[in-house]
């Protein structure tokens, strides 16, 4: 399994980087650390991300790497990270 991010997605996790590297370049790093870390366990774990509580019934997974949620989709042997939402965003169906 390998890891891709769509554009939005690879923009939207940037932007947050970028954000915290102005607040604090220690956060910002760690936090991009983590992010990377945790997603890539689910090249081995595709599916331990769980569904996404407000769209139960869309194909979608997410992994919480506070305070942002990723959101995936199984596609072959790809696992596609199609959206990331900062905890306190109002849900809208992810983009993907």
């Amino acid at each position: 399994m390998r890891i891709r991010f769509t554009p939005t997605a690879e923009a939207v996790f940037l932007d947050a980087v970028a954000y915290l590297l102005d607040e604090s370049p220690t956060a910002a790093w760690s936090f991009h650390d983590r992010a990377l870390e945790t997603l890539s366990r689910l090249e081995d774990f595709p599916e331990s991300g769980r569904g996404v509580p407000e769209f139960p019934a869309l194909p979608y997974r997410e992994v919480i790497v506070r305070p942002y949620r990723f959101f995936y989709r199984v596609v072959g042997d790809t696992v596609w990270i199609v959206d990331v939402w900062h905890d306190a965003q109002i849900p809208g169906a992810p983009h993907g």
